[in-house]
């Protein structure tokens, strides 16, 4: 039975708690990995391992594992269609089929269908976007990411904050990284299939690493060394506890699209993904053929949409005084890990 957003703190304890919120990140890369989060938290290995499945069970722990990120692995987009009311669902439903789509998100704006496809190819990702186009009758605005200024969804949630990272006041370190549609992860065959192994999580057990190199039939040292230079390239972005937002009660999330002088665009990006406050900060194209002038995104989650609105409010009157437009997230329509099945074969041609 999964928890409310009402009830879930009444289901942890303090160990829980410190669970949640410091093993979002930094889960150990070795044979026995728990053993050191036991340690941490004063508990026995089985106790912690137990207490990650307890979380899952209440839905407070949406997966366990890697966090991988699509846009250096593969060939990623965000994309939105203008989805009539009328067919909304039958939309929806026709994007959903994807396997390649792992997002997908309602949004208050004329764009009202907002969902992300992630593919082996950029020609692969392309030819989607052209059938859902085929097959929805609705068109694509394709918008890949250009430039990360900060992408990170970990923050604390054991607490009474309103938005997202409240508790922290110290500036995030933020810089530009430029992203290209075309290029792939240089991967082995070993990483490959891996990163297939690990992409709906790590199994859940005292040696998930072990467990992962049995089911690769490799050596454990291999694979351990293998997840450090995935982790260290970029490919995984974090290891641990994916927590989810909306139980935890952050169920109001806004992306806020700004026009910004094509000039100011790094500068601007990185002061504004450097606030603690901001859970994403990404440079995104303009369309102007269709009538979309923003290239800069961001993100802040909350507790409550006031919460949120107020800190629009501030960045837009302190640090990016611009136009700017706000899609707050009405209904999630599909939520699930980045698909990578095409990686292996590319990996042994």
């Amino acid at each position: 039975m999964t928890t409310s957003a009402g009830t879930w703190r009444d289901a942890i304890d303090d160990v829980d708690a410190a669970l949640i919120d410091g093993y979002q990140s930094g889960f150990p890369i070795e044979e026995r990995p728990f053993q050191r989060v036991a340690t941490d938290l004063g508990i026995e290995e089985d106790a912690a391992v137990d207490r990650v499945q307890a979380l899952m069970d209440a839905g407070i722990v949406r997966r366990f594992g890697a966090v991988l990120n699509p846009p250096v692995i593969g060939s990623s987009t965000l994309a939105a269609v203008k989805a009539p009311e009328d067919r909304f669902d039958e939309v929806a439903e026709t994007i959903n089929d994807y396997r390649q789509v792992n997002h997908n998100y309602a949004r208050d704006h004329e764009w009202n269908m907002w969902f992300v496809v992630t593919a082996g190819s950029q020609a692969t990702r392309d030819a989607i976007l052209t059938e859902i186009e085929e097959k929805t009758g609705c068109t694509v605005l394709t918008l890949p990411m250009l430039t990360d200024y900060y992408i990170d969804l970990e923050f604390p949630v054991v607490n009474t904050d309103r938005f997202a990272r409240e508790s922290l006041t110290a500036q995030t370190d933020a810089s530009a990284t430029r992203i290209s549609e075309s290029a792939t992860g240089s991967l082995s065959v070993l990483e490959s299939e891996l990163l297939l192994a690990i992409q709906d999580g790590f199994p859940l057990s005292a040696t998930p690493y072990r467990d992962v190199a049995d089911e690769l039939d490799a050596e454990v040292e291999a694979v351990l060394a293998a997840i450090e230079r995935l982790h260290g390239n970029g490919c995984i972005k974090r290891i641990g506890c994916i927590i989810n937002h909306v139980v935890t009660g952050f169920d109001s999330n806004c992306m806020v699209v700004w026009d910004v002088p094509d000039e100011k665009l790094d500068e601007w990006g990185e002061r504004a993904g450097g606030l603690p406050y901001v859970t994403l900060c990404y440079h995104r194209p303009r369309r102007p053929e269709q009538d979309w002038p923003y290239n800069l995104f961001t993100m802040i989650h909350g507790r409550d949409s006031d919460a949120v609105d107020e800190k629009i409010d501030e960045l837009a009157a302190d640090y990016l005084p611009v136009d700017h437009d706000r899609l707050y997230s009405t209904e999630t329509l599909k939520q699930t890990g980045a698909r990578y099945d095409e990686i292996v074969s590319s990996a042994d041609e």
